[in-house]
């Protein structure tokens, strides 16, 4: 079978590229395929709402339309190719040409017709002409004269004496026809108007059974059902005769109107990937065999495409016309080469007086997607969380900055977010979006904003939409008079601007914002939070793009789900922090030592791949002497001693010292309300404030009519002046100091990124002693006390991931041997760092305090996957002599043993095969299969894929040889086409104990090939085959690859379609399971004939403990009567 992501791809291709109407017609030819039914139809066509602008998430539309093309790919695939060929092809219609209105779609039934039709009585081959007629009349012109309908061909004409009559459907009489009237005798009474036919026309009731025939007005319609409006379309439904055989009566035909459908709740499913099921909607409703009332429904084909012009020729008829520009007025144009000016000449500056054309480093951009959720709760499934990335699956999904609002469909990227950690270059990130829009590398937009959250007033309530943009942004200054021209040009033309929110981290807590949003674009009573969430939510300037610069474990996971497109920034590889030093110093001879000395202390060089950070070891080195400098080891020394050199260099400059002390006051309030702007109502000094600005502790703006904004220059520099007010300050006390701490198991969730450098800090300047600005005091030497008695009572194994990695970091910074030897102590058997995303800081800190284990004679193993840990760190940790196993994702792994191949590392290259594992092996995705796939592809040819034979895979991958547990949870959609590519690997996994095939839709073919793989899997002892789709075919070639099974424990054939055939051969071979202990056969299709042969087989078997083979088709007395014979026997 095909598999589910091909048909998934070209889904989404086809909503991708074409319009409304062709997806229309699409949607109406799998309706009357029978791919779904109607009420599902009727929920993708609300989705859809003729206009793809409207789409909510392409990708959860198309697994919506591709999951039920993909359970009935037999039929649907020639209605997918052909709307792909015809997305391929434009049609005339798609170039200009005059569409048909759904108006004219509509072809009315003459009332004329209609008493030709009721006037005569029809036969069964009468209607099926009819509904055949009906779904011919789309082939006419509609843009012509209506057509008349004329009545079915009979056996015996009618008199020519009733002339047929035409009436246009602008001639409609302003009354309803009167209804056709059947007396208690069963006959048929007319109005004044309409002649019956004659009496003798009409056979003889013992020859011909008349139909009887209820006339309803209708009116036939072409276009796909359901419509939102407009006259109802035809349906013939067949009602069944309830007299008895002898009555004289024919089937009853009723020409009526379809009852309105309400509107259908949509149902997203899953992807067949994470195990969905398919929605209620896609079940087909069962009607009685003789019923025509589905089928009559779904009789309606879509109007044709309109025709090729025999006037046009075929380029002609491909040639787009672009529509005109708008006219820009003059004032507008002004400003918007003023707005170039001025981002050219603020934007074109990085911190330290760089300029952005000369030491900017492109960093490379990650595309995420998100994956909806599982909870207990019914509503967190609609919560959406980052999918994680393996390395080699970011490698893949890496972009350029000219791809950020590429139009990836018909929906436009409108709200687009930016993440990546504190220091990775965000805000240089934007700025060199706005230089590329100054350069017009971004034509799609005419303006952009810059909003910096760090000086916003949040709380003010004041603001208008053109506050916001005019005042608040990093605009040019506008005269009032152009201003209110280009305001309204503005909101004319929403889709022609960009407005960036940086720093939204900034922006507070989320909670509620989306609840309270601005209406209106020219009242000036909201603050930036609702004018924010009037943007988002489309309720102002609708159309415009927002981007959005955060953090990632930060606030923003609020807003995921309403995110079109999500980007991550990355750090610095090696190559960007060679090219970031070399053009930081301008001496060649000074660009080579520091270099030197920044790789050859490996934590630092780590550190680099942060661009702030990098950039405060470059300032270090700028300042002292390189050669006999000696680099910091913590992250907490190098920002100390940063900002010493900073203090240092400015008071040398104005030979006096300033006190920082209320400094680190307003750095904890900020700290404590998440925000990084100095509140104005602290008073400073002028001098106070140039001392710190021009120490880089504080960076100023100046809004166009305000008074000086001034904030924290970064996240690091105040979580440092927040950390020495917390301990040196007499007013904070050991428990708030602890409370700050989110190691504790108990603590639900912290402040993201900013709490986690903040309680590094912590533990860092508890130990640093060399600082001037750090006092060692009684208070100190307290706080430091209390924090070891709590780390001495944390327990490390009930910690998640995330925090058992904060932990690390926590007793790195400290630099004490003590508290390392303390920490891995207590660490559990098995570390898990899963689904925590692992930086090169971040594999190096775990690799130095595992070395301390080697002292404790103390081994772990380690679990690495979804960490996208890089294959440096990688390396690291798999050469530490305290891991005895690892599981990382295969593909990196993988790809570990070809870098340390083509290095000739031989040594780490057999450590690195010897400590793989994959045990157990989860199957989730079809991607995992195929990884499976190639890892034993390398074990049986005992070589790399890209290399010649090794002697480290003299004896294949131990990773293969020792898998002992299967599961496999590809669920009911890509179970059984996945299956068939596993049945491929099984032979190979000798040493497989647990096979777990449970809920994948499994037949008979797939236990056929199961049967064939079992022979080779001598080592097997549990098989679990529940609810599954295998029949007495499957259950006969299981039994027969059963019966050789010698180490088999426990089989599970639970609630699958097994009938007595199939029990009976199940029976025959039990005596021959010596080993079988347990055999569920619960809720199959076998009676008590089946449940007997099992029960007489049960006798023989005297090794065997339980049999459960419990079903509604038993007899209950029997099902007693068989327990009481044999206690083995369970119900359940």
């Amino acid at each position: 079978m095909v598999p589910f992501q091909d048909v998934l791809s070209n889904v989404k291709k086809l909503l991708q590229g074409s319009d409304s109407d062709l997806l229309l017609i699409f949607l109406s030819q799998l309706l009357e395929a029978n791919v779904f039914s109607a009420q599902y139809f009727q929920s993708l066509f609300h989705s859809l709402d003729h206009d793809l602008e409207n789409l909510s998430d392409v990708e959860d539309q198309a697994r919506r339309l591709a999951l039920p093309i993909w359970q009935k790919w037999d039929v649907s695939k020639e209605i997918l190719f052909s709307a792909l060929d015809n997305m391929a092809d434009p049609q005339p219609g798609d170039n200009g040409d005059e569409q048909i209105a759904p108006d004219q779609w509509r072809l009315e039934i003459p009332d004329s017709v209609l008493l030709d039709i009721i006037s005569n009585d029809l036969t069964l081959k009468d209607i099926e002409d009819l509904a055949a007629l009906c779904a011919d009349l789309k082939e006419f012109d509609t843009t012509a004269e209506p057509v008349e309908c004329p009545a079915p061909e009979r056996e015996e004409k009618l008199p020519e004496k009733r002339p047929r009559r035409k009436r246009a459907a602008e001639e409609q009489p302003a009354k309803k026809t009167p209804r056709v009237k059947r007396k208690r005798a069963g006959k048929l009474t007319y109005p004044p108007s309409v002649k019956s036919p004659p009496a003798e026309e009409k056979p003889p009731v013992s020859d011909v059974v008349s139909p009887q025939i209820l006339h309803v007005p209708c009116v036939l319609n072409s276009a796909p059902l359901p419509r939102p409006s407009g006259p109802a379309s035809l349906q013939i439904i067949l009602s069944f005769n309830q007299l008895p055989p002898s009555v004289p009566l024919g089937p009853t035909y009723v020409l009526v109107s379809p009852p309105a459908v309400g509107p259908v709740t949509q149902i997203v499913p899953l992807s067949p990937t994470d195990g969905a099921v398919a929605p209620v909607e896609l079940s087909m409703v069962t009607h009685p065999p003789s019923s025509l009332s589905d089928t009559a429904s779904r009789g309606e084909q879509p109007s044709p495409l309109t025709p090729t012009s025999p006037d046009k020729t075929p380029l002609e008829e491909h040639t787009h016309t672009a529509p005109p520009s708008p006219v820009i007025p003059k004032q507008v144009e002004d400003y918007i080469q003023q707005l170039k000016s001025h981002l050219r000449e603020t934007c074109s500056l990085m911190p330290g007086n760089m300029r952005m054309d000369t030491h900017y480093i492109n960093t490379p951009l990650v595309q995420r997607k998100l994956v909806i959720r599982t909870g207990k709760n019914a509503n967190k499934c609609l919560e959406k969380e980052l999918v994680p990335l393996s390395n080699s699956e970011r490698r893949k999904a890496t972009m350029d900055r000219n791809q950020v609002f590429q139009k990836c469909g018909p929906k436009p990227k409108r709200l687009i977010t930016i993440l990546g950690k504190a220091g990775n270059g965000k805000s240089m990130f934007i700025q060199h979006l706005a230089l590329d829009w100054t350069a017009d590398l971004l034509p799609q937009f005419q303006f952009v904003f810059l909003l910096n959250c760090k000086v916003l007033d949040l709380t003010r309530p004041n603001y208008s939409l053109k506050d916001l943009l005019f005042n608040l942004s990093s605009t040019t200054v506008c005269d009032d008079s152009d201003s209110e021209v280009v305001f309204e040009y503005i909101c004319l033309h929403p889709d022609k601007v960009l407005i960036v929110f940086d720093s939204f981290d900034d922006i507070g807590d989320l909670e509620g914002l989306l609840q309270s949003s601005a209406t209106s674009a020219t009242d000036n009573d909201y603050s930036v939070r609702q004018l924010f969430s009037g943007l988002s939510q489309k309720k102002i300037l609708s159309g415009c793009t927002l981007l959005i610069a955060s953090r990632p474990k930060d606030v923003l996971n609020q807003l995921l789900r309403k995110v079109d497109s999500i980007l991550e920034l990355g750090c610095f590889s090696p190559e960007d922090i060679d090219l970031y030093i070399s053009n930081y110093f301008a001496d060649p001879s000074k660009q080579e030592r520091a270099l030197k000395k920044i790789q050859s202390e490996q934590y630092i060089f780590s550190l680099c791949s942060s661009p702030l950070l990098c950039s405060f070891t470059c300032f270090l080195l700028k300042y002292n002497e390189v050669d006999g400098y000696v680099l910091p080891t913590t992250l907490t020394d190098l920002c100390l001693k940063v900002f010493d050199q900073c203090l240092e260099l400015k008071t040398k400059e104005q030979g006096s010292k300033q006190d920082i002390t209320q400094l680190c006051t307003l750095a904890w309030e900020g700290f404590k309300s998440s925000s990084s702007l100095l509140s104005q109502d602290q008073k400073f000094s002028q001098d106070f404030l140039d001392y710190c600005i021009n120490c880089e502790v504080l960076a100023s703006k100046q809004n166009p009519g305000k008074n000086q904004i001034t904030y924290f220059s970064n996240l690091y520099t105040q979580n440092l002046l927040s950390t020495l007010h917390l301990l040196q300050s007499k007013d904070v006390n050991n428990k708030t100091l602890l409370a700050q701490m989110v190691l504790h198991p108990r603590r639900k969730k912290g402040n993201g990124e900013c709490q986690d450098i903040l309680q590094r800090f912590v533990m860092g300047l508890l130990y640093q002693n060399s600082s001037p600005v750090l006092e060692c005091t009684a208070n100190s030497q307290a706080k430091r006390t209390a924090v070891e008695t709590h780390l001495k009572n944390l327990k490390p194994g009930n910690l998640t991931p995330s925090r058992l990695l904060e932990l690390f970091h926590c007793i790195y910074e400290a630099n004490n041997i003590k508290l390392a030897k303390l920490l891995v102590k207590n660490l559990p058997e098995k570390l898990s760092f899963c689904g925590t995303q692992l930086t090169p800081t971040d594999t190096y800190i775990i690799s130095n305090i595992l070395q301390n284990a080697k002292s404790l004679k103390l081994t772990f193993s380690i679990d690495l996957r979804d960490t996208c840990v890089p294959l440096s760190g990688l390396k690291d940790l798999v050469a530490l002599g305290c891991i005895t196993s690892f599981r990382a994702p295969t593909m990196d792994t993988i790809d570990l043993w070809e870098e340390l191949h083509r290095s000739s590392d031989d040594l780490t290259l057999k450590h690195a095969i010897k400590k793989f594992t994959i045990d157990p092996f989860k199957v989730s995705e079809i991607s995992h299969i195929e990884t499976l796939q190639l890892l034993v592809q390398i074990h049986i040819e005992k070589k790399l894929p890209m290399g010649d034979a090794d002697a480290a895979l003299e004896n294949g991958v131990p990773a293969v040889r020792n898998l002992h547990k299967l599961e496999c949870e590809l669920g009911q959609q890509n179970g059984s086409g996945a299956f068939l590519k596993l049945t491929e690997i099984l032979p190979a996994l000798e040493s497989l104990q647990h096979l777990d095939l449970e809920n994948n839709k499994l037949g008979n073919v797939e236990a056929e090939k199961l049967a064939k793989a079992l022979q080779s899997l001598t080592s097997l002892k549990m098989l679990n085959l529940s609810q599954n789709c295998i029949g007495d075919a499957g259950a006969q070639k299981l039994a027969l690859a059963l019966s050789t099974a010698a180490s088999l424990q426990s089989l599970s054939l639970y609630e699958n379609f097994i009938s007595d055939a199939g029990a009976e051969n199940l029976a025959s071979v039990l005596p021959a399971m010596k080993s079988l202990l347990d055999l569920d056969v619960k809720y199959n299709k076998f009676t008590d004939v089946g449940a007997k042969k099992l029960s007489a087989a049960l006798k023989n078997s005297p090794s065997m403990k339980s049999l459960q083979m419990w079903n509604n088709c038993i007899p209950l007395g029997v099902f007693g009567h068989l327990r009481l014979q044999d206690s083995r026997i369970k119900p359940l």
